[in-house]
């Protein structure tokens, strides 16, 4: 049988009076009676058929099941307020929704949000990350930066930043590379979604991957993981990884080998006409800040703006 999704007056009440660790005060904060806070507490433990709370003579204390429930519900709470108060509040059009490939999100984009937020006061900026992309915008975002190939983005999207691909690894075992087909004597650290890899530096090398043994992963912060710990060879993806890359401390194997890769990123929205304020000047900032970027990549240095 399924479960019939709780009253939202409930959360509320419930986030309150765990926050609180007390009905009365809760009732306070709500301006109800702690009578109607226990009531609607109550309410919620049956409709989800499980104790929330311990009562005890003079307080209560969540149980294992409320203390797990209470992030989720203070998050999804701090989301409705935000997307109300920013799309119909005082000042509409001052709230930014952007989602996000969670490699820049790490390496790119949290570089030019303070020069954004510095800019932009008054704009309250809500950042939700994607493993990749799945063809369509999500309903609340105003705009998506997504990693792929520009025949499947749609209309109203544009060109960020490509990427370069090389081999990069612990010191130690970097050392150890002194040619290409030194490559194959160690593990190699690939990503097993993305279109550019190992095989295409390889075939740039004309080296033959038979011999070849692959450690498989789903991401590059995962992939620098694993080579910090000395588990293999990965690929940085600059400038998105250099962040990534400098904190598991890997240096490059080959020093200036690079080869570019097959997919870009690029920022989409729904229509580019009908952009909020807020999503416009993001727009234009976040447009001239990769266009820095990729004039220092083309002069041969890593990203160190903020």
């Amino acid at each position: 049988m399924s479960l019939k999704l709780p009253s939202l007056n409930w959360l509320r009440v419930f986030e309150a009076a765990a926050r609180h660790e007390s009905f009365a005060r809760a009732a306070q904060e709500l301006n109800m009676s702690a009578a109607a806070v226990s009531q609607q507490v109550r309410a919620l433990e049956d409709r989800l058929r499980r104790p929330l709370f311990e009562r005890q003579a003079h307080a209560v204390r969540l149980t294992e099941a409320g203390r797990a429930y209470l992030p989720s519900i203070q998050q999804a709470l701090s989301t409705v307020d935000s997307a109300t108060h920013g799309l119909f509040g005082a000042a509409p059009g001052q709230q930014l929704f952007v989602q996000c490939e969670p490699m820049f999100a790490q390496g790119l984009l949290a570089r030019f949000l303070p020069r954004y937020c510095e800019a932009h006061p008054e704009v309250a900026v809500t950042v939700t990350t994607i493993s990749q992309w799945r063809g369509g915008l999500r309903e609340v975002a105003d705009l998506e930066i997504v990693f792929g190939q520009t025949a499947t983005l749609g209309r109203d999207s544009e060109a960020l930043l490509g990427e370069r691909i090389y081999p990069v690894a612990r010191a130690g075992l970097a050392q150890e590379i002194s040619a290409p087909a030194d490559l194959l004597q160690h593990r190699l650290i690939n990503l097993g979604e993305h279109r550019a890899g190992w095989l295409q530096l390889f075939e740039h090398l004309g080296l033959m991957p038979g011999r070849a043994r692959f450690l498989q992963t789903e991401d590059t912060v995962t992939a620098m993981a694993l080579a910090r710990e000395g588990l293999g060879i990965a690929l940085a993806r600059a400038p998105a990884s250099d962040q990534a890359m400098r904190d598991a401390g890997l240096v490059a194997c080959l020093p200036g080998l690079s080869i570019a890769g097959r997919e870009s990123y690029h920022l989409v929205c729904r229509d580019l006409a009908a952009l909020r304020p807020a999503a416009r000047g993001f727009r234009r900032g976040l447009l001239d800040y990769c266009a820095e970027v990729a004039a220092g990549v083309a002069a041969g240095g890593a990203d160190t703006r903020g």
